[in-house]
């Protein structure tokens, strides 16, 4: 795939869809040099260490474990090279209401053997269910989520538009799950990956069931030492292929002339480029470091945009084990539909939030002090909240009562170490439009070519990648679109 070539590219931005564009663009040959604004490398999921304890800042489920097979063996390489995967089982715990504790299990038989208990008759269903859902993930994985989504002409495949007819895009999730159960518990939990997605299950297309497929079947899964072990992976193939990173470079402005970008003023000085990949913040990118003259989209646009949900996380060291915790734990024991409410049709700060809690010191004792315990809380939350010091540490206490009956102990008076991260570091950190977590809402209304283009219409070098362009928010989709658009740079710029 090699073709040499004297083009410099500048990608702006270390995350996940920019370590995957900057190695795709030097196994092509181009000279890449990677400028990242934080002190390390990640963006989303950065890592950081505090009295013994390894904290994942962002990302913490590894769900497609095939994206990333794909991604390294497109450089020779497999993920073990880099890191160890181990499968999770039980998958992960549900907590729903009447403190009913539930683990989900890794195996088949034992997972239709529970929804089985729940709902008789439904086992078979789940298999109808799933079948549907593997098709949409090998379609829409396979050939949809790497179409660069620049026009219809795309899609006039008819082997695609027959494709596209049996995903459902034109059919809600809410409407397609309930063909197939009817228990709230376990509508709740195949509709649970879609709260994370940007909209409620009733805005979402169906085509979305192929997260079940990645969860229910694929499996949840865990890289030994955490989840930036994957970061250090990248970024070791991406210097082993000739890739410059350097950190705390901060863009300020793409200089453009003529319809053309030239490259980039940084604190330091003048970087020229040929080409300039956009990793960062697409809005941010768009709105403030190009002049008012070249940027495609106004600000009306993008505050007519879904956007997926921000969080409100606290990164927790505990002094002692806690019983009755899994690695992942999901605390459905208050309203599912009105949570997610509050999130997507009336913003506010939630009344009785959902929430999650990654514990990944009951898988890897690496991440904690012997005896202890490392607790990641998140609750999906509004984008563009205000998240002063007093409501963080309200919507602490109120989690933490809830964590503490679920384990039958005490945990506040244990914790040694907390740090709270919301809207505001959100935005000070990656320059996240709204403060969001997780991107662009994957709504009918902004799906393929209906979201923001991953090339400027006015900078005839200047591409986006990342969760505000296709295919859309997510560790994999985020490792794709860096794919997608180093061809597309190779396409147009040889």
């Amino acid at each position: 795939m090699t073709t040499a070539t004297s083009k410099h590219v500048l990608v702006i931005g270390a995350g996940f869809a920019g370590l995957a564009a900057a190695t795709s663009l030097a196994q092509r040959g181009y000279r890449v040099t990677l400028l990242e604004k934080n002190e390390g490398p990640g963006g989303r999921a950065r890592v950081f260490q505090a009295q013994g304890f390894t904290f994942d800042m962002g990302p913490s489920w590894y769900w497609m474990p095939d994206i990333f097979e794909q991604y390294f063996a497109r450089f020779g390489k497999k993920v073990s090279d880099y890191y160890q995967l181990v499968r999770l089982d039980p998958s992960y715990q549900v907590i729903f209401k009447g403190k009913e504790a539930v683990d989900i299990p890794a195996q088949m038989p034992e997972l239709r053997a529970l929804f089985e208990r729940y709902e008789p008759g439904s086992a078979a269903r789940l298999d109808e269910f799933l079948r549907q859902a593997a098709y949409k993930y090998q379609v829409g994985i396979g050939k949809f989520v790497h179409m660069p989504g620049r026009s219809l002409l795309e899609f006039m495949d008819p082997r695609l538009v027959v494709d596209a007819v049996r995903l459902d895009l034109l059919q809600s999730m809410h409407k397609h799950v309930r063909k197939f159960f009817k228990d709230p518990r376990l509508l709740e939990l195949v509709e649970f990956p879609v709260l994370f997605l940007g909209a409620t299950s009733e805005n979402t297309p169906a085509l979305y069931s192929l997260m079940n497929y990645a969860d229910l079947a694929l499996g949840t899964w865990y890289p030994m030492g955490g989840m930036h072990k994957i970061v250090e992976g990248m970024v070791q193939l991406a210097q082993e292929r000739g890739v410059s990173i350097e950190y705390n470079a901060a863009v300020q402005q793409i200089v453009v002339e003529r319809g053309r970008a030239t490259g980039v003023q940084t604190a330091a000085g003048f970087r020229a480029a040929d080409v300039i990949v956009a990793g960062a913040d697409y809005h941010h990118a768009e709105q403030h470091l190009l002049a008012p003259e070249w940027r495609h989209y106004d600000e009306a646009y993008w505050n007519s945009r879904t956007m997926a949900p921000s969080s409100l996380l606290f990164y927790v060291g505990v002094s002692k084990r806690l019983p009755k915790l899994r690695h992942h734990n999901l605390f459905f024991d208050e309203e599912f539909s009105l949570h997610a409410e509050e999130i997507y049709e009336d913003p506010k700060w939630p009344s009785r939030p959902l929430f999650y809690v990654s514990a990944p010191s009951q898988t890897d004792p690496s991440v904690a002090p012997e005896g202890c315990e490392n607790l990641f809380l998140l609750i999906p939350v509004a984008p563009n909240l205000p998240d002063p010091e007093a409501t963080r540490e309200h919507y602490y206490n109120l989690i933490m009562e809830r964590l503490e009956r679920h384990c039958g102990t005490s945990i506040r008076d244990a914790v040694v170490f907390k740090r709270s991260y919301a809207h505001q570091d959100f935005v000070q950190d990656y320059n996240s439009y709204k403060g969001n977590a997780y991107g662009l809402a994957n709504t009918l209304r902004q799906t393929a070519i209906l979201k923001p283009a991953l090339k400027s219409k006015k900078v005839s070098n200047l591409y986006f990648t990342g969760q505000l362009t296709v295919p859309g928010p997510g560790v994999p989709p985020s490792l794709i679109s860096g794919q997608v658009v180093a061809a597309e740079v190779a396409k147009e710029n040889q």
